[in-house]
């Protein structure tokens, strides 16, 4: 697919499996213990929205290159402790685990879709070209 077939960032896959791993999030979260309302609760959920808020917000900006590239590093930033290494909201899957939330399949599988959401970014900053839409 190239850049002339995606109409609007919910066309983009990185966007659709971070918006459904989000909605998992919360889902999983409204079982939480009431607590964790204001801590643990509240930031998975809003690391989680941010990385679809700012893809989609980069997704406007598209047309220069800096500006997505900017954007796309929030998503990234909005995601990620440390770039490479743990995603903010692998961390908090993490505490959710080990405070027995979740259980640890359920860390797992949304641990390793976090991964494939930040391969994606990665991949869209070291690769502008292929969706900006002019400069």
């Amino acid at each position: 697919m190239n850049k002339k077939s995606f109409y609007s960032h919910e066309d983009l896959v990185v966007f659709q499996l971070a918006f459904e791993t989000a909605m998992k999030i919360f889902e999983m979260s409204k079982k939480f213990p009431q607590e964790e309302k204001y801590s643990l609760t509240d930031q998975i959920r809003r690391s989680s929205r941010s990385v679809c808020a700012n893809l989609a917000e980069a997704w406007r900006k598209r047309r220069y290159k800096a500006a997505f590239i900017a954007k796309l590093s929030d998503c990234v930033r909005a995601a990620c402790r440390r770039q490479a290494e743990a995603a903010e909201t692998q961390v908090w899957i993490k505490f959710a685990v080990k405070c027995s939330y979740i259980d640890i399949e359920q860390g797992r599988e949304l641990y390793k879709t976090y991964n494939q959401v930040l391969k994606g970014l990665i991949n869209m900053i070291n690769n502008p070209n292929q969706w900006i839409i002019g400069e």
